[in-house]
């Protein structure tokens, strides 16, 4: 095989890649990557692991996409032997992308591809850095999320930024809302560093400010408890961020229900916090320890998401006027 060539000179093979995602909101980034004109020599992502009721051996969705467009697929338990590095060098590629892929590169990995490993971080660092950046940027009431594409070095998402995209965190957005968002915004910005790197272009790197480093730790479903001491505006954006997973939970007039949708309302109850303080069909109202929170869409055990009106039919003792 002929030894890599910078990318864009006349004579020369393509910008070879290896890709390495797993979950859906990385399938954009390889799309992106399968169109820039670039050769993506090798996909990896993280080995089945068992879903549904059945527990069934599933590919993740990375793989599935990277099997319909014929390409190669890794699925090793971790980069760390040597073995693991040999087969990932024996692919020669001038770029590894890597996006929510979820094994750690060592160093000797990072180092592997002429250019290095870039990274598509779906938040704006520092801020942000780790595992749940999406869901974090909503519980904290952040009113401007985004995405950077990162030069990767041996820090957690410490690495300079090469290109960022920005975008408001609306007040309706979700976990998932902003999730799909995200990934789009991550394949656009990922495709214009491909395209510039293409032309023969070295991105600049800026490097991350010390100052306002917050880290997005992972969600723990003990988190989606809805406590009714808390100020409404926070359990609002605990309840958008967790949708769809995992979703809040709170005891309301005696039962453990999920909780799809709800709003804060800027009233002072005078009730103690979780009391029941009206319930009609534009939902129902729970005192709180500031303000209250008027859940709109709710779930019960073994039943499908409802709205507050076909609840209550089911439970029309609960009706109260405001």
């Amino acid at each position: 095989m002929p030894s890599a060539a910078e990318p864009g000179a006349t004579g020369t093979r393509a910008l070879r890649l290896v890709f390495a995602g797993t979950p859906e909101f990385s399938v954009p980034c390889l799309e992106a990557c399968l169109r820039s004109g670039a050769e993506v020599a090798a996909v990896y992502t993280q080995p089945d692991r068992p879903a549904g009721r059945g527990r069934k051996l599933t590919p993740s969705p990375v793989k599935q996409a990277a099997l319909a467009a014929g390409i190669a697929v890794e699925q090793p338990e971790s980069l760390k032997s040597a073995e693991a590095q040999a087969a990932l060098a024996a692919y020669r590629a001038d770029l590894m992308v890597v996006v929510a892929y979820g094994l750690i590169l060592p160093r000797k990995v990072l180092a592997l591809p002429r250019l290095g490993c870039w990274n598509v971080h779906a938040s704006l660092l520092p801020r942000w850095r780790g595992a749940a950046p999406i869901q974090r940027a909503i519980l904290a009431g952040d009113a401007e999320s985004g995405v950077d594409l990162m030069q990767m070095e041996a820090g957690l998402d410490t690495g300079p930024v090469l290109l960022e995209r920005r975008t408001a965190i609306g007040p309706e957005d979700t976990g998932g809302s902003l999730h799909d968002r995200l990934s789009t915004l991550g394949a656009e910005v990922l495709a214009e560093g491909l395209a510039r790197t293409l032309t023969g272009e070295i991105l600049a790197a800026t490097p991350q400010p010390e100052l306002g480093v917050v880290y997005a730790h992972k969600l723990d479903k003990a988190e989606a408890r809805l406590d009714f001491g808390r100020s409404a505006i926070e359990l609002a954006r605990q309840v958008r961020a967790f949708d769809p997973w995992p979703v809040a939970e709170a005891e309301i007039a005696g039962e453990s229900l999920r909780v799809w949708a709800a709003q804060a309302l800027d009233v002072t109850p005078n009730a103690a916090p979780g009391s029941l303080v009206a319930a009609g069909r534009v939902g129902l109202d729970i005192a709180c320890g500031e303000g209250v929170l008027r859940i709109t869409a709710v779930q019960r055990a073994g039943g499908k998401r409802i709205g507050a009106a076909d609840y209550l039919n089911a439970r029309p003792a609960l009706r109260q006027a405001p």
